[in-house]
């Protein structure tokens, strides 16, 4: 088979990984890719939302698989022109991504379908947001933008005077872009956070092995939020009473709610899940794996990607028996010192031969470029150092001396991912 994988960040970079484990894989595309997915893929270089490009070359090239790892062109419809040009594609349509692309949208699913989820009020008039917050809300609260953000788009407030600056950022500066055309307000949530993804092929799920993200940029969860500073798998906290409780209130009614509303779901659906004192409740979806989620979950993975991911493109999920193996794994990202906001790129990379010579090590490539023959780094999230062990204190040691291995100037990471693990 040939396969193109849509995107350039550490989640392609695992899907690349897990896909050219497949004997079924003989050539892997990926647009447009990045230093590290170079080792399994051919990088082209057409930009994820270049949708035409992309349809010409699937079609010049006789892709047999496409798979859209990123949440903008999925929201953006990539999949549709795909389908339209006669491409295989795993990732749902734009009527189905639409469970991510509008928050707005995904709460009032909920609410219909009697999905756990916490209490909410969507607003398109600023105005209407701050009477509300000045009249009825009880603080803390919590401000989402509609849209895509990067995973930056919601604000906690403490106070009045921090939910009218919100508003003020959200809708009237949109700060986030369109995005903040519309804006939810929903109650803050207490308890642990656990992420589950899952597969779909419209009618039937399986869900992976949990996860755990880290959003915030520093130590002792502070800082900004960002896309994720690192992640471990699986959740000492998603217990088995947990996961019978999201089977049946969570997960098959959210596949069940998209089927009725004539939006059938196929693709990935992550569930970021609250384990609050009333019992787990969903946060938010996302409609593809998340990013560092994926670093974690597909190293584990034991059944063959491309076996899955056709099922999901055929609706034969059902006869998948979907496996993890029985271990754990951390992933600690290195990011340019001042991600989310302001810092330098272009600095070499040194030290990632190191990986090759270590079973159950991976360096998944977030945001590097070539220079000539050297790796340089060109994002804010640089690099997921990823590490296996037996458990998820062995995997979090391994994890952690191998950030060692990798050397380049303004190297920053948290020193805390998984420490919530001590805790179990």
């Amino acid at each position: 088979m040939k396969v193109l994988i849509v995107g350039s960040g550490g989640r392609e970079h695992a899907i690349a990984a897990s896909v050219a484990k497949s004997p079924k894989a003989d050539k892997i595309y990926c647009a447009p890719g990045n230093a590290g997915i170079a080792e399994y893929a051919e990088c082209v270089d057409i930009g994820a939302m270049e949708f035409d490009k992309l349809a010409s070359f699937a079609k010049e090239k006789e892709i047999d698989l496409c798979i859209v790892g990123m949440d903008d062109p999925l929201v953006g419809g990539l999949v549709d022109v795909l389908e339209a040009a006669g491409i295989r594609t795993f990732g749902p349509r734009k009527n189905a991504a639409i469970l991510e692309g509008s928050k707005a949208f995904s709460k009032d699913l909920m609410k219909k379908y009697n999905i756990p989820t916490a209490a909410y009020e969507n607003f398109t008039d600023p105005d209407k947001a701050i009477a509300y917050l000045e009249n009825e809300a009880k603080f803390p609260i919590v401000l989402k933008a509609d849209g895509l953000a990067l995973g930056k788009g919601v604000l906690i407030c403490q106070n009045l005077e921090e939910a009218k600056e919100g508003v003020k950022t959200i809708m009237l500066d949109k700060k986030f872009g369109t995005a903040g055309n519309e804006m939810v307000v929903e109650e803050f949530m207490t308890g642990r956070e656990v992420s589950v993804l899952s597969f779909v092929d419209g009618k039937t799920i399986r869900t992976m092995t949990s996860a755990q993200d880290h959003k915030r940029a520093g130590d002792g969860d502070t800082g900004l939020n960002t896309g994720g500073m690192g992640t471990f798998s699986p959740s000492p906290f998603y217990t088995k009473e947990v996961e019978e409780f999201c089977e049946k209130y969570i997960y098959q009614p959210t596949v069940d709610a998209m089927a009725a509303e004539g939006r059938p779901f196929k693709g990935v659906i992550f569930f970021g899940l609250m384990l609050t004192s009333d019992g787990p409740k969903v946060l938010e979806y996302n409609a593809r794996f998340g990013d560092p989620e994926a670093q974690v979950v597909l190293s584990r993975m034991k059944t063959d990607i491309i076996d899955v991911v056709e099922a999901c493109v055929d609706g034969t999920l059902d006869q998948i028996d979907l496996e993890f193996e029985d271990n754990a794994a951390v992933c600690v990202v290195l990011a340019s010192d001042g991600y989310p906001v302001k810092y330098e790129k272009g600095y070499p990379i040194t030290g990632l031969d190191e990986f090759k010579k270590h079973e159950g090590y991976y360096c998944f490539h977030a945001g590097t470029k070539f220079d000539g023959d050297a790796i340089v780094t060109n994002g804010g999230r640089v690099l997921g150092v990823t590490a296996k062990g037996k458990d998820l204190k062995e995997a979090r040691k391994n994890a952690y001396a191998a950030t060692e291995w990798v050397k380049f100037e303004n190297k920053y990471m948290r020193h805390d991912i998984g420490k919530a693990i001590d805790e179990a």
